[in-house]
């Protein structure tokens, strides 16, 4: 397969959330990206990230292949092998760079983003709290535009409640989801609620939202159809989120509007427990408890700070990305 000669090519194990923070990157750079899925199969799959990747992947009549881009950015384990071999095979000349910690060293790459609380170190090595994702300027103000059209005739304020799921840290069961929407229904009385539900939301979760959610002034996305999540975002006065998912939270965060956070049990010393925390210290979220505050607060973005530093680093080596 030929591969076009856009400026900067995006790998990952096609997970959506891994294809949300290379899209970001890659998006808050300006530039052409293509997007690449790898599912390496036995032995490269168990010798990922440290082995190699199968003979002809890579290099001439691989499937990556000259021309080369500028730069190569890999999201997990199993696509960090094809950006070094990358790297390799072109003498160095492609800027690599690792979404998350690739678990191989910081040398095996030019530059790498990992949140906070992974223990990787080095100098070329950019740590922040939240998490690269889509939500820019530019495209919370079209589907905001999009959205308003739909929501117009709806009751305010809009209040964006985006819902997870159980996990391994907070006892999120269906009594937990009772108390949340009771609080969400006191909170937001008199106005509208958009609930979105996440990839781990229980299929008895969003039957229970869609009642819920049939007896009021409010609108449900449980994953089928057009995904309204951006212009929700972009539309909605307050948001209230569930503590399980960092990444919602993160992306609250970066709006600049009220981000309320409701807590199942559990979570004490976990790390949840400890990113929380640390986004509440930035004044972007505050516990939720059954009401609706207003306070402002600076934007919590990583995808801009990482794109600015990666940047840098790319000017630093003399390379300036081709913006066709």
């Amino acid at each position: 397969m030929e591969i076009s000669p856009t400026p900067v090519w995006l790998i990952t194990n096609g997970a959506t959330g891994s294809d949300v923070q290379a899209r970001g990157v890659a998006e808050a750079l300006g530039v052409r990206h293509d997007l690449f899925h790898v599912a390496p199969k036995a032995p490269w799959r168990w010798l990922a990230p440290w082995g190699p990747v199968a003979p002809g992947e890579v290099g001439d009549r691989g499937r990556f292949s000259p021309p080369w881009p500028q730069l190569v950015i890999s999201v997990g384990r199993q696509a960090a092998p094809y950006a070094r071999a990358i790297r390799t095979v072109s003498d160095g000349k492609v800027f690599t760079v690792a979404l998350q910690d690739p678990k191989t060293g910081p040398r095996a790459f030019d530059f790498i983003w990992a949140p906070d609380h992974d223990p990787v170190r080095g100098p070329n090595v950019l740590k922040t709290l939240t998490s690269p994702h889509r939500l820019n300027a530019a495209r919370l103000a079209g589907e905001g535009a999009r959205a308003a059209a739909d929501l117009a005739a709806l009751p305010r304020p809009l209040v964006l409640l985006m819902v997870g799921g159980p996990n391994g840290v907070y006892r999120f069961d269906a009594v937990e989801l009772d108390r949340l929407l009771a609080l969400t229904d006191q909170a937001a009385s008199g106005g509208t609620v958009l609930v979105t539900a996440s990839r781990r939301t229980p299929p008895a979760f969003i039957e229970r939202l869609r009642q819920w959610a049939a007896s009021r002034s409010a609108r449900l996305y449980d994953g089928s159809g057009p995904n309204p999540y951006a212009g929700w975002v972009a539309m909605a006065d307050s948001i209230i989120v569930t503590a399980d998912s960092v990444n919602m939270a993160g992306e609250a965060a970066s709006t600049g509007k009220p981000v309320h956070v409701f807590h199942p049990p559990g979570g004490g010393g976990s790390k949840f427990d400890r990113y929380h925390q640390a986004l509440a210290a930035t004044g972007a979220t505050r516990p939720f408890e059954g009401r609706l505050d207003a306070w402002s607060y600076a934007p919590v973005d990583a995808t801009t700070y990482i794109a600015d530093a990666l940047r840098r680093r790319l000017s630093e080596r003399g390379v300036v990305l081709n913006a066709e």
